[in-house]
C-alpha cells in the first residue's frame, strides 16, 4: 500500500485521481454502468486523467489512474481506457469541458443498439444542450473513427449516444458529467417506455428553443 501511495504522489493530482475513481464507482452504483465497461476522465494541464483499461473500479487505486497528454502519450503503470481517443479529442475541441463520463447504461444503450437518437419527446432533453440527443454512427471501439463520430454527434451538445455501444456525457466537473449521465439514462428509459405504447409526439423546434433559453439559468443562483 505504501508503494502504491508513493507512486500516486510521484504522478501528482492525487485528489483528482481519487475523484475520478469515486465517480467511476458511483456511476456503477447509480446503475448507469456495469462492471468494467465505460470510463471516466478529468482534464488536467496538458492532458487528462482517465480510468485504466479493464480494471474493476473497486480495485482501482490512485496510482492506477493514467495520465494521457494532448499528444496521446500515456504515463502510468497501466494502459488507459481503450476510448482514450474520444476523451483526448473532446478536450482538444471543447475548452469548456473539464470531465467526461462514458457509460453502457441499459436504456441508453438499448436505444443506441437500434440507432435511435432521443427526440424532444420531453422538454428535459434540453439538459443535454439541444433539441435532441443524437446517436453517433457505429465504429469499432477504441478507434479514431469512433472518436470522430462522437465528436460530430456532440457538436452543440453535452451528451450523445454511440450506436451499438453506449453514451457519452460532458461536464464542467466530474459531478456534473455524472449527473448528466443519470439524466440521459432517465430520459432514455422514459422514451423507451413511451415507445412501447406508440410513437410519441415531439415538442416543436420553437418550443425547444424557448426551453433552451430557459435552461441558460437552470440551476444557477
Amino acid at each position: 500500500m505504501a508503494e502504491r501511495r508513493g507512486t500516486a504522489a510521484r504522478l501528482g493530482h492525487r485528489g483528482l485521481r481519487d475523484q475520478v475513481i469515486k465517480t467511476a464507482r458511483r456511476m456503477n452504483a447509480l446503475g448507469v454502468n456495469q462492471g468494467t465497461s465505460g470510463n471516466v476522465s478529468a482534464r488536467v494541464r496538458g492532458g487528462f486523467l482517465i480510468t485504466p483499461s479493464g480494471l474493476d473500479y473497486d480495485r482501482t487505486h490512485p496510482a492506477d489512474i493514467v495520465r494521457v497528454g494532448g499528444d496521446g502519450r500515456a504515463a502510468g503503470r497501466r494502459r488507459p481506457s481503450s476510448e482514450w481517443r474520444i476523451h483526448r479529442d473532446i478536450y482538444a475541441a471543447r475548452a469548456e469541458v473539464k470531465a467526461v463520463v462514458h457509460s453502457h447504461a441499459m436504456f441508453a444503450t438499448t436505444l443506441a443498439c437500434l440507432g435511435r437518437s432521443i427526440p424532444a419527446f420531453h422538454y428535459m432533453v434540453a439538459v443535454a444542450g439541444g433539441a435532441d440527443i443524437r446517436c453517433a454512427p457505429y465504429a469499432t471501439f477504441g478507434t479514431q473513427a469512433l472518436s470522430d463520430h462522437a465528436l460530430a454527434a456532440l457538436e452543440g451538445r453535452k451528451a450523445c449516444l454511440l450506436a451499438y455501444h453506449g453514451m457519452i456525457c460532458l461536464g464542467d466537473s466530474l459531478a456534473s458529467a455524472l449527473a448528466l449521465a443519470v439524466e440521459v439514462e432517465t430520459l432514455a428509459a422514459q422514451y423507451w417506455r413511451a415507445l412501447q405504447i406508440g410513437k410519441p409526439t415531439v415538442l416543436s423546434k420553437a418550443e425547444m428553443a424557448r426551453v433552451l433559453e430557459q435552461f441558460k439559468g437552470y440551476g444557477k443562483p
